[in-house]
């Protein structure tokens, strides 16, 4: 699983079709009536000026003919459907379907040199920076944080960190590339297709290691133990390995993927069954956290890492702009609780960058928010709310385990 860049894990998509991308750019009122309105505000606000106008001139204070609201609908339903086939390929049906990681793991080809790539909006890109957090693999495998590109690619940029409190874009601090495409291409026989993150390169190789996610946070978990300030520290023990793939099994298709099939969906129906399957299983879950601190037990595990990440992003983003409406994760009381207890075990807040995230969202995924605009961030997504103690260690029988093994 993993995150890709827009013009088409977000989710970020790089597209081949730059034609589509030019008629977007092409639509935009202040081209055709004030040249000047590219370079200062005042033009911009008197191109609007001229339309609104126009437009009064035209037809008074009532709507624009019909004619003219159905001619846009279907020329802007097309334009959507061309750039979703590009953001979020589908089946026959319009139901989402993820593209497949194109570089698998194979830990014996990897040098003990190695850089991770990650784009902070990503989930799937998240949760290897958690386990490397946890882990203390911070020296032993640094990080470049690319932000997101006005085009919607992963672009790197110096972003002053000035609190040290969370995790900020960055330069690209092995390779000096200006996006994660160049970083990519920069491989033994090149590449051209799509840049995803996270990714793990090697940097004595020049050679992509792996793209995903899965196996990059199983790596970090059990690979990496004679350079990790925690080898103690196992989030996948051989005894709850059947479980937490049991886990997976249930949370990837229907949380992990599901929230993204309820966005993407191109079909009513497609999207009347994403949704279904989302919120059945969030119900299956609290359920389940009601008796149990971590969804294995006592232990937190990589199927809670997992979880984790699109909990997080849920009433920030997904139950907004992904039509995840039914409730928010706020309604939920052991999911929530569950959700707070893992963000304040030590290191994992820095790894939440909530004003990234919504950026990386809702400014760059154009055919789901075309303002551009960035809602409020809900409150109880705040990290004041998020710190308010969750009373879950009374459920475990070895109480606060993960924060004494750090």
């Amino acid at each position: 699983m993993h995150c890709i860049s827009l013009p088409s894990s977000h989710l970020l998509l790089h597209s081949p079709a730059k034609t589509t991308l030019k008629l977007a750019c092409h639509v935009s009122p202040r081209m055709f009536f004030n040249d000047s309105a590219t370079n200062n505000n005042s033009g911009s606000t008197n191109g609007f000026s001229l339309i609104k106008n126009v437009s009064k001139l035209l037809w008074g204070a009532s709507l624009p003919p019909g004619i003219l609201i159905s001619t846009v609908r279907t020329a802007w339903t097309s334009t959507w459907q061309i750039m979703m086939s590009q953001l979020a390929p589908s089946d026959p049906s319009g139901a989402y379907t993820r593209p497949f990681s194109k570089f698998r793991l194979n830990p014996t080809a990897a040098t003990t040199k190695l850089h991770l790539y990650v784009g902070l909006p990503c989930p799937w890109a998240h949760r290897t920076l958690i386990v490397r957090a946890l882990k203390g693999l911070e020296e032993a495998v640094p990080v470049s944080v690319a932000g997101h590109g006005l085009d919607g690619s992963w672009e790197f940029k110096d972003v002053p960190d000035k609190d040290n409190d969370i995790l900020v874009p960055t330069m690209d601090r092995v390779n000096r590339c200006r996006n994660l495409k160049e970083v990519y291409r920069l491989r033994k026989g090149g590449y051209d297709g799509r840049a995803t993150v996270p990714m793990l390169w090697d940097v004595e190789k020049k050679e992509v290691v792996c793209n995903e996610s899965y196996d990059i946070i199983e790596f970090f978990n059990s690979g990496l133990n004679e350079l990790a300030q925690h080898p103690g520290l196992d989030l996948s023990p051989v005894e709850l390995k059947e479980e937490i793939e049991e886990w997976n099994r249930v949370i990837y298709p229907n949380v992990n993927n599901g929230v993204y099939r309820c966005g993407f969906a191109q079909s009513q129906e497609a999207y009347d069954v994403a949704v279904s399957g989302l919120f059945s299983t969030l119900d299956r879950i609290d359920d389940h956290l009601g008796s149990s601190r971590y969804l294995c037990g006592d232990r937190l595990t990589l199927a809670d890492i997992c979880l984790f990440t699109t909990l997080i992003r849920f009433d920030l983003v997904y139950n907004v702009l992904f039509k995840c409406t039914k409730k928010k994760l706020f309604e939920y009381t052991n999911l929530h609780a569950y959700m707070r207890d893992i963000y304040q075990i030590p290191k994992v807040a820095a790894t939440c960058n909530f004003l990234e995230i919504m950026d990386g969202y809702y400014r760059m995924l154009f055919p789901l928010n075309p303002g551009s605009i960035r809602p409020v961030m809900p409150s109880v997504s705040e990290h004041e709310f998020l710190s308010r103690p969750s009373k879950r260690e009374s459920m475990s029988s070895v109480g606060k385990r993960v924060q004494h093994v750090l």
